[in-house]
């Protein structure tokens, strides 16, 4: 090999080079390089920070959903607690309503009862009367002898 001029020319050419690129072109990108290393660092510790917000996201997602089915049963209970509260209140008051439906009727009843026994009793004391009359040939005064009509009233009522 011929150890020349050129050589020593392509080495010092090189030699420029390489310090011309470590001294203006290398540290750019070096800091390109590094700042690119430092922004997927970061992406990638914000990727985790996300995934462990979101685990706890649904974490407490899951706590809301089962506070919200005891909500939603403890207001399902009580509505029909209060359903079978209500039926009841009903139920006593047609109960209530049936017993004085049934008062009512029954002091009707004794009302119709009485007066049955009010209009026999004068039925029979007419009856008397006229039998009385039949028998004795005359006439019986009813307003005069009203004592005794009404003796014999009570006598037939209660025999």
């Amino acid at each position: 090999m011929d150890f020349n001029l050129t050589l020593i020319g392509q080495t010092i050419a090189m030699i420029v080079f390489v310090w011309f690129c470590m001294k203006y072109v290398w540290p750019p990108l070096l800091g390109m390089i590094e700042e690119r290393q430092t922004e997927i660092a970061d992406g990638l510790a914000a990727a985790e920070r996300g995934r462990n917000s979101l685990d706890e996201a649904k974490g407490e997602v899951d706590r809301l959903v089962v506070e919200a089915r005891d909500q939603a049963r403890s207001i399902v209970d009580q509505a029909n607690v209060r359903a079978n509260a209500i039926v009841e209140e009903a139920r006593a008051e047609g109960a209530a309503a049936r017993q004085r439906e049934v008062d009512a009727g029954l002091a009707q009843i004794e009302l119709d009862k009485s007066r049955a026994r009010d209009e026999l009793r004068a039925q029979v004391a007419t009856i008397a009367v006229a039998g009385a009359e039949k028998v004795l040939g005359r006439e019986i005064d009813a307003n005069a002898h009203r004592d005794l009509l009404d003796q014999l009233a009570n006598d037939l009522q209660a025999g």
